[in-house]
C-alpha cells in the first residue's frame, strides 16, 4: 500500500511498482547510481555562485550541475542553495544551455521534496520564476526532459501544504497548460513518463481541488490522441500506483470533496477522449486503496468508491467484448491487445472484485491470447520455417518471458478462477469450452513445431516450452476449479461425467508438458476418473476420443516430402498423449465394451508396444495385462477377444526382444494371460510354444558362436536366461491341461544348455518346486525333475553343443527311455 507520508520521490516509487522494467533515463534518471564527493559538491556550489555572483556564464557550470545531479540520492537542497539556483534561472546576464534547465528544475525539486518545512516566500519565487522561464524559454528551448522536470516540479509545489493558494493555483494552471499543448514530447522521450506521472500525482494530491478534473482529464486522455504517448503496460501499471497513492491520501485526509468529484466525473461518467487501458487501470487503483482503507477504517464513502470502480472495469470489459465480438472474433490488433493485458494486470493488482461475465471472459480471452499466446507463436514459426511468412523473431519469446503479464500468470489464473466460481451456468460452460479447445489448438500446433524445430533450433524450442508448462499449470488449475463447482450432487450424473471426460481429454493433449508432481492435479485426476470409471457411456466416450492408427502414424498436414519422413516414435507430444491413456484406461477397462477395445485400443497398444523408449513400450504391456484381468464374469465376446489377442501380442512382444521389447513388460503379459485365459485354451499353447521357439532361435544364436565369444552375444545369454526363468515360472501358473506340454518343450530346451547353466536352472527348478504348496500338481514336477536330472547326468557335452551330430547319436539308452517319454 502506497503511503504518502513515506514517499519521497514519488517517480522513484512508481519505477519500483512496474515488475522489474525499467526505463534508462537519459541525462539525469533519479535512478542515477553515481555520487560524487563531499568536496566535488562543494566545489561545485561555489563555482554556481561565483559565476552569478561575476555575471558572466563560465562553461563548467554545467558541469557542476551535473555534479550535483550525479549526487542527488544524498544531496539536501537547502533554502540558501534553492535561492541561488532560482537566481541563475532567472538571470538575464547570460544565456543558460538547453540542457541545463532540467538539471536546474531537478535540484529545485529535490529541494522541494527533502525540504522539512521550505520558505513560503521562497516557494512562491520559485512559482514566478518558473512561470517566466515557462513563457520565454521552453518554448525555444523544449525537451522532453525539460516538459518532465517542469511538471515535476510544478506538481510538488503544489503538493506542499504550506505554499499559498494562489502559487498552487499558478503550479495547477501552468502543468495543464504544459499536458494539453506538449504532450507530444512525451512520445518523444518516453524515458520520462514516471517523471509527468509524479507530478500529476502530485497536483491531484493537492490541497486545492481546482483544476482537479482538468489534470484527470489529461492523465486518462493523452494516450489516445494522435502523436501521444503510446500505450504501454509499464505506463499502465504506474498509472494505477499513481492512483493508488493519490486516492489513499485523499481517504486518509477525508477529502470527501475530491472523492466525490472523482467518483462522479471520473469513474461515473465515460468521456469519449478517456483512454479504455488507463480508466482499468485507475479503477484498479482505486480498488486497492480501498480495500486497504476498508480493511482498517469500513468508511461507507470507501464502499461506493470502490463499487464505482468495479463497475467502471466491467464497462470496459463489455465494450471490449462488444468491439471484438468476444473471444472467437480473431482480430488482434495493437490497442485491444493492450487492453487485455491491462484489464488481467488490473484485476491481478488489485483483489477480488465481483463477478461480471464480460470480465471474466475478458480474463480468459487475455490468458489464452496474451499471457500464453501459443497459437499465435505457432502460426509465426510455422510460416517462417515454410517460408509463407516474415522472418521470426527468436527474441520475442525471450521477451515474452521476462514480461511482467506472464510473470503474473499465476495471480491472473487465480484471478480467473475466482470469478469462474462466482459465473453463472452459461459464462462457466462458455469459458470451460475456451480452455478445453485451446488445449487441443496446443497439441496440435505443439506437435508440428516440435517435429520441425527439434533438429533446426533446439533453444527456441525450449524456450517455447516454457510457456506451454505455465498454460498447462494454468489448465490444471482451472481444471480443479471445475471439478469442485461440477462434480457435485449440484448436477446430474450425466453433466458430471461429460466435465470429467472433457478434463481428461484436456490432460491429454497437456500430458507432455507435465514435468513435474502438481498436487492439484492429482487431485483432479482422481475425482474425474473416479466419475468416469463408473459408467459405461463415459468410458466409451473417453477412449473413443483417443487418436486412432491412421492418426499416430501419419500427419496429414505435412508436404508429401514430409509426410514419408514423418517417425511416429519421434513425435514425442503425440506419445506422451497415448501414454496418458494408456495409464488411463486400465482404471475403466471393466467398464469397456470388448468391441471398443479392439477397435479403439489395440491398435495403439500393439503400435506402443514397439516404441524404443522403455517406459512407454512397459505401459503398452499393463495395458495388455490390465485387459486381460478383466471381466470377473466370462463373456463369450471377453474371451474371444484375449485369446485373439494373445496370438498378435506374442509375435509382437517377441519380434522385438530383446532389442526393444522390455522383457518385465513381457513376463507380466505372459502371466497375465495364462492365468485369465480358460483352461485349455489353444492361445496358452501358442504362447508356451512361442516363448520355446524364440528361446531355441538365441540359442542357436549363441551356439553358432566361438565359445570365447559366448558371454558377447547379446551383452551375454540373458536374454535366453530371461526367458527360461520365466518358462520355469509358468509351470506354477498354467493349468493342468497345459502343464504337460510345458513341461515336454521346456525339457527339451533345458537339455540343449551347457552343462554349467543345466544345473544351475536345475537348481532352480528345484527349489521352486520345493517351496510350491500346490498338491496337485506338485508330484508331477517332482517326479518331472527327477526324470530331467537323470538325462542332464547321463548326456554328453557334445549333445548339448553340436547341432549337426546324427539322430542315432543323439538316442539315449533303453533305460532312459521311459522317463523322458513321462515328459
Amino acid at each position: 500500500m502506497a503511503r504518502q507520508t513515506n514517499t519521497l520521490f514519488l517517480e522513484q516509487w512508481l519505477r519500483t511498482n512496474i515488475g522489474g522494467i525499467s526505463y534508462s533515463v537519459s541525462g539525469h534518471s533519479s535512478l542515477s547510481t553515481s555520487s560524487s564527493s563531499a568536496r566535488a559538491i562543494i566545489q561545485a556550489w561555489s563555482e554556481i555562485r561565483d559565476s552569478l555572483q561575476n555575471q558572466t556564464f563560465n562553461p563548467l557550470i554545467l558541469q557542476s550541475l551535473k555534479t550535483l545531479l550525479n549526487s542527488q540520492a544524498s544531496l539536501h537542497v537547502a533554502d540558501p542553495q534553492a535561492k541561488l539556483l532560482l537566481s541563475v534561472l532567472s538571470s538575464r546576464s547570460f544565456d543558460l544551455p538547453s540542457e541545463s534547465y532540467p538539471i536546474l528544475l531537478r535540484l529545485l525539486y529535490i529541494w522541494v521534496r527533502k525540504s522539512f518545512r521550505p520558505s513560503t516566500a521562497l516557494i512562491d519565487s520559485a512559482v514566478d520564476v518558473l512561470s517566466h522561464v515557462f513563457a520565454t524559454e521552453f518554448g525555444s528551448k523544449k525537451s522532453p526532459s525539460f516538459l518532465a522536470e517542469g511538471i515535476l516540479i510544478l506538481g510538488a509545489i503544489s503538493f506542499v501544504p504550506s505554499v499559498s493558494e494562489s502559487s498552487k493555483i499558478a503550479c495547477s494552471e501552468l502543468l495543464c497548460r504544459l499536458l494539453e499543448e506538449d504532450y507530444k514530447l512525451v512520445r518523444l522521450g518516453e524515458e520520462i513518463i514516471p517523471d509527468v506521472l509524479a507530478g500529476i500525482g502530485y497536483a491531484l494530491s493537492s490541497s486545492l481541488d481546482v483544476h482537479f478534473v482538468r489534470v484527470w482529464d489529461s492523465l486518462l486522455g493523452i494516450w489516445g490522441k494522435e502523436d501521444g504517448p503510446r500505450s504501454t503496460v509499464p505506463t499502465a501499471l504506474m498509472i494505477l500506483h499513481l492512483v493508488e497513492w493519490v486516492v489513499s491520501g485523499c481517504i486518509k485526509s477525508r477529502s470527501l470533496k475530491k472523492i466525490e468529484a472523482f467518483s462522479q466525473q471520473i469513474l461515473g461518467t465515460s468521456k469519449a477522449s478517456y483512454v479504455p487501458f488507463a480508466l482499468v487501470m485507475v479503477a484498479a487503483g482505486v480498488l486497492r486503496a480501498s480495500r486497504q482503507a476498508a480493511n482498517g477504517q469500513g468508511l461507507e464513502f470507501v464502499s461506493r468508491l470502490r463499487i464505482s470502480a468495479e463497475n467502471q472495469i466491467a464497462f470496459v470489459a463489455q465494450q471490449l467484448i462488444s468491439e471484438t465480438k468476444g473471444y472467437i472474433n480473431s482480430d488482434n490488433d495493437s490497442a485491444n491487445s493492450i487492453l487485455r493485458q491491462c484489464l488481467s494486470l488490473a484485476l491481478a493488482r488489485s483483489g477480488a472484485v465481483s463477478f461480471t461475465a464480460p470480465v471474466l471472459l475478458c480474463l480468459a480471452s487475455a490468458l489464452l491470447r496474451e499471457i500464453f499466446p501459443l497459437s499465435h507463436l505457432y502460426m509465426e514459426i510455422l510460416q517462417f520455417i515454410h517460408g509463407s511468412g516474415s522472418e521470426f523473431d527468436t527474441n520475442e519469446i525471450k521477451r515474452h518471458l521476462d514480461c511482467t503479464l506472464f510473470k503474473e500468470a499465476g495471480v491472473i489464473t487465480g484471478v480467473f478462477c475466482n470469478q469462474y466460481v462466482s459465473a453463472d451456468e452459461d459464462s462457466k460452460s462458455l469459458v470451460e469450452s475456451l480452455i478445453w479447445d485451446y488445449c487441443r489448438d496446443v497439441y496440435s500446433g505443439h506437435r508440428q513445431v516440435a517435429l520441425l524445430l527439434r533438429e533446426r533450433n533446439n533453444e527456441l524450442l525450449v524456450d517455447l516450452e516454457k510457456i506451454v508448462e505455465s498454460a498447462f499449470l494454468m489448465v490444471v488449475v482451472f481444471a480443479l476449479a471445475v471439478t469442485k463447482q461440477r462434480l457435485n450432487s449440484n448436477f446430474s450424473q450425466e453433466i458430471q461425467r461429460e466435465k470429467s471426460v472433457q478434463i481428461l481429454v484436456s490432460f491429454s493433449c497437456l500430458e507432455y508438458f507435465r514435468r513435474m508432481r502438481l498436487p492439484e492435479y492429482m487431485d483432479t485426476i482422481r475425482r474425474v476418473v473416479a466419475c468416469v470409471q463408473e459408467n459405461e457411456s463415459a468410458c466409451i466416450s473417453f477412449v473413443e476420443s483417443m487418436p486412432t492408427y491412421v492418426d499416430l502414424t501419419t500427419w496429414q498436414d505435412f508436404s508429401s516430402k514430409q509426410k514419408m519422413g514423418y517417425e511416429w516414435s519421434k513425435d514425442e507430444v503425440q506419445t506422451a498423449r497415448v501414454l496418458f491413456y494408456v495409464r488411463v484406461i486400465p482404471t475403466c477397462i471393466e467398464r469397456l465394451p470388448a468391441h471398443v477395445f479392439r477397435r479403439v485400443v489395440t491398435p495403439a497398444m500393439f503400435l506402443y508396444m514397439g516404441h524404443p523408449n522403455g517406459k512407454v513400450a512397459r505401459a503398452s504391456h499393463s495395458m495388455f495385462v490390465a485387459f486381460m484381468s478383466s471381466g470377473k464374469h466370462f463373456k463369450d465376446e471377453l474371451v474371444s477377444l484375449k485369446e485373439q489377442l494373445v496370438f498378435y501380442y506374442m509375435q509382437r512382444s517377441l519380434e522385438g526382444y530383446p532389442d526393444i521389447t522390455p522383457f518385465e513388460g513381457m513376463a507380466s503379459g505372459v502371466a497375465a494371460l495364462v492365468r485369465h485365459l480358460p483352461a485349455g485354451s489353444p492361445a496358452t499353447f501358442y504362447c508356451i510354444h512361442s516363448l520355446v521357439d524364440k528361446a531355441n532361435n538365441l540359442l542357436s544364436d549363441a551356439n553358432a558362436l566361438k565359445a570365447d565369444d559366448w558371454k558377447n552375444w547379446q551383452g551375454g545369454p540373458e536374454p535366453c536366461k530371461k526367458i527360461l526363468e520365466l518358462l520355469s515360472r509358468l509351470i506354477s501358473l498354467v493349468d493342468i491341461q497345459v502343464l504337460p506340454t510345458l513341461m515336454k518343450l521346456l525339457a527339451q530346451l533345458i537339455i540343449q544348455l551347457p552343462k554349467t547353466d543345466q544345473t544351475m536352472v536345475l537348481n532352480e527348478l528345484y527349489a521352486q518346486v520345493a517351496e510350491s504348496d500346490d498338491v496337485t500338481r506338485k508330484p508331477t514336477l517332482v517326479s518331472w525333475l527327477q526324470s530331467l536330472s537323470y538325462l542332464s547326468s547321463q548326456a554328453k557335452m557334445e549333445v548339448f553343443t553340436s547341432k549337426e551330430r546324427e539322430s542315432k547319436e543323439n538316442s539315449a539308452s533303453p533305460g532312459t527311455v521311459e522317463p523322458e517319454a513321462r515328459l
